[in-house]
């Protein structure tokens, strides 16, 4: 998993709530198991018409969204099915951060599981990210997880807080899998010890 320090990008505004996991993700794009290329297909209901064609309407079909790695969202995002499709999208689509009031526990900790930071900011804070946000081309915020800060597009920051074992493993690039890796010292010391205990296991 890829480490997150700090991060400046361009900030999409999508200001709607409850934009559950198949909106997403639609469902008929699950049937893979891997995490890359399913960042074509992320909101695909809202990006393409019936023919596949690119709605320009829709905010990252627009310059300069098409390149953004923030997404400045609204209430209960990622709510609906527990779908880990629905973080590998955004990922593979270049979306590393997330702010919101709220999100839904299974999608929050999946975009950490990923290597996304999820950060939960007061409503008036959020409001004023998406007007940011909005300014187009000048919608660039910086994201620094160690200092816990946003900065936005006029020099002024935004404080946000995170658990520290969350923030650790997104400073350190470890999903599930690594933090296990990380303990594998400790786990050969016990798989030894029990071989002296109990030898007939």
């Amino acid at each position: 998993m890829e480490k997150f320090a700090t991060l400046t990008g361009v900030a999409a505004p999508l200001p709607m709530i409850n934009v559950d996991t198949d909106m997403i993700v639609p469902k008929q794009f699950l049937k893979t198991i891997r995490r890359t290329g399913l960042g074509v297909h992320l909101f695909d209901e809202m990006r393409y018409d019936d023919d596949g064609r690119e709605k320009p309407g829709f905010v990252l079909n627009r310059e300069p969204y098409r390149n953004a790695s923030i997404l400045i969202a609204d209430e209960n995002f990622g709510c609906g099915s527990s779908r880990e499709h629905a973080p590998w999208a955004l990922l593979d689509f270049g979306i590393r951060c997330i702010v919101a009031p709220s999100f839904a526990d299974i999608f929050f900790a999946n975009c950490v599981n990923n290597g996304i930071l999820a950060i939960v900011l007061p409503h008036d804070e959020v409001r004023a990210l998406l007007r940011d946000a909005g300014a187009g081309h000048n919608a660039r915020f910086t994201v620094d997880l160690e200092a816990q800060t946003i900065a936005r597009p006029d020099g002024s920051t935004l404080a946000f807080e995170i658990e520290p074992e969350r923030k650790r493993r997104l400073l350190e690039g470890l999903d599930p899998i690594g933090i296990s890796l990380s303990k594998e010292a400790d786990i050969a010391a016990y798989e030894a010890r029990m071989g002296e205990d109990r030898p007939w296991l």
